[in-house]
This record gives structure tokens, C-alpha cells and sequence, in this order.
């Protein structure tokens, strides 16, 4: 056999055992392509004990970086940070933990799951990581989070990025706020054709997802169904009923806000409110993004945080 048969020989099956295991095993598959957004950004997979928790995280970076925590949002794990995680290690020690209620953390439902109380849990995670400061990041409701531990545990920040972050109400309603007033939660999804049209609701030009892998996706969202819609109607309470609009002069840390123009979750125009209030906060708006600008535009949203690092 010639060698160029010889590839395409392997090349042909190469690609009937990948369509065989996309149809067969689906997850095998996604678990592939997951870790290898995980080699590409240099993130190790490693858990830790923190009281009666024990917290899956992504870690990579200098082990002597500054510390760099992201948090994720409401139905996003740590794995939600790994197409970003190649343009912040470098230099920085990156941590993405996977929270409680979410990924592979604790899921009970007779737990608490509050802003502050997710807050003061962060705290325990960085005192068994031994981290005394850091800087910290977190998208949608890991913001919340984030401003929530700015508020309560100031003197451990270096700097705080707020990636579209939940907890402060805006001039104009979002599409989100519109559904949770009218007692619905746009974010469960219902089947895994379903998975389309939340994925669209999040992103501004979602990426096509195969239809095996919507199956994934909707499969665990059904298996924590009770759980997740209690986290979100806690997230709609604390964030509409005790939003921390009239705490944002209290924060002291360095902060930057970056927002998509086009989020339907949560409206651009909390990005006056968080400008307004936090003293001296810096902000980016980027066009044609949506609610996770980190997924979306991943390099260009990284190069504005590390400017921000940069000087703090």
C-alpha cells in the first residue's frame, strides 16, 4: 500500500470510530473534547476538602502566579473558564472551582445556597488553599458571588472582574427579569431540542451544539431539576428583592466591569449602575456578545482583563 493510501486508511478510520462513538457513547466523546479545552489552557483537574465539602477545581499558571479565582454562573461548572483560561495563564495562577450546587461539587438540596452564604464558602475554599488574597472574577451569578465576598470579605482582594454579573438591578428590564416576574425560569430547559433556544438566549451567536451532546446537556439539567430551580428563585430573590444597588459604594477593591451589549439575561444598563456606585470602576462594553463574553470573545475580553491585572 502506498503511503498516502495508508493515511487515508487511517484517516477513514479514524473518523468511522469517532462517528461511532459521537452515536454510541456520546459522553466519551464530550469528556474527550473537555479535556482537551483543558490541555489547551494548561489546567490541571484537582479537589480539595474545605469542612464537609470537598471542591472539584481547574487550576494552571505559575504555581507562584498571583492568584487569579473565577467563579461561574447558574448552570455553568468550572469547565466554563477553560477556552479563556489560555490567555490568562501566562502569568497568573488561575483557579476555577466548580461551586456549591453545581459541577461536581456537593448538590443537596436541604443546603443553603445564598449569595452570601456561596460567599462565605469561597472564603473557606481559599483558607484551605491557603490564599490569603487574590484576585477574584465571576461571570452572571458567580459575580454576584464575587461583589457579595467584595462586600464581606474586603481585605482579601486584590482586584475584582464582574463578567455581566447579577446582584444590582438596571434602568431597563431584561428578558430574564420580564420571565421571572411573570413566575417563570427562562433558563430550565424542558428537552434537548430545548437546549437551542437557551443557548440563544445566553450567547448572541451561540454555537451549534450536536444533538448527542444536547442530550448531555439536558440529561444532567433533569437529573438536579429541584435543585437548580430552587438556586435560581434564591438568585431572582436576592438579586431583585435585596439587590446590592445602595452597597456599591462600600466596595474597595480595584474593579472592572465587562459586559455584552447584547445580554438578554441581564440588561447592559446595570453597567451605569456598577460605574455609578463602585468607587473608581472601570467598564467595557463589547459589541455583538451576549451574557458570557468569556466564551464568546475569549481573547479579546482577556486582553482588556489583563490590562486591568496589569495595574493592580
Amino acid at each position: 500500500m502506498q503511503p498516502i493510501q495508508l493515511i487515508l486508511t487511517i484517516l477513514g478510520i479514524l473518523m468511522l470510530s469517532l462517528i461511532a462513538i459521537y452515536a454510541f457513547s456520546p459522553r466519551s466523546l464530550y469528556g474527550f473534547l473537555r479535556n482537551a479545552l483543558r490541555r489547551k489552557g494548561k489546567l490541571t483537574e484537582r479537589s480539595i476538602r474545605v469542612g464537609d465539602l470537598v471542591w472539584p477545581y481547574l487550576e494552571g499558571g505559575p504555581a507562584d502566579g498571583e492568584p487569579l479565582v473565577l467563579l461561574h454562573g447558574f448552570g455553568g461548572d468550572k469547565d466554563n473558564w477553560a477556552m479563556y483560561a489560555p490567555e490568562m495563564v501566562g502569568k497568573y495562577r488561575l483557579i476555577a472551582p466548580d461551586l456549591p450546587g453545581f459541577g461536581d461539587n456537593i448538590r443537596e438540596i436541604g443546603r443553603d445556597y445564598d449569595m452570601a452564604t456561596q460567599a462565605a464558602r469561597v472564603r473557606d475554599f481559599l483558607d484551605a488553599m491557603g490564599i490569603d488574597k487574590c484576585h477574584i472574577g465571576g461571570n452572571s451569578m458567580g459575580g454576584f458571588v464575587a461583589l457579595r465576598f467584595a462586600l464581606d470579605f474586603p481585605e482579601r482582594l486584590l482586584s475584582m472582574t464582574l463578567f455581566n454579573n447579577a446582584g444590582v438591578i438596571g434602568a431597563n428590564e431584561s428578558e430574564l427579569q420580564k420571565e421571572a416576574l411573570a413566575g417563570k425560569n427562562p433558563l430550565e430547559i424542558h428537552s434537548a431540542d430545548d437546549v437551542k433556544r437557551m443557548m440563544a438566549f445566553v450567547a448572541h451567536k451561540p454555537m451549534k451544539i450536536p444533538g448527542q451532546f444536547r442530550k448531555i446537556f439536558y440529561e444532567d439539567f433533569a437529573a438536579h431539576r429541584e435543585l437548580l430551580d430552587k438556586i435560581f428563585w434564591n438568585l431572582v430573590e436576592d438579586g431583585t428583592v435585596k439587590p446590592l444597588n445602595d452597597k456599591l459604594n462600600q466596595v474597595k477593591a480595584p474593579t472592572l466591569v465587562i459586559w455584552g451589549r447584547h445580554d438578554q439575561l441581564i440588561d447592559v444598563s446595570c453597567v451605569k449602575v456598577l460605574e455609578d456606585g463602585i468607587p473608581n470602576a472601570e467598564s467595557i462594553v463589547f459589541e455583538d456578545v451576549g451574557h458570557v463574553p468569556m466564551i464568546e470573545k475569549p481573547k479579546e475580553t482577556a486582553a482588556r482583563h489583563l490590562e486591568f491585572l496589569a495595574k493592580h
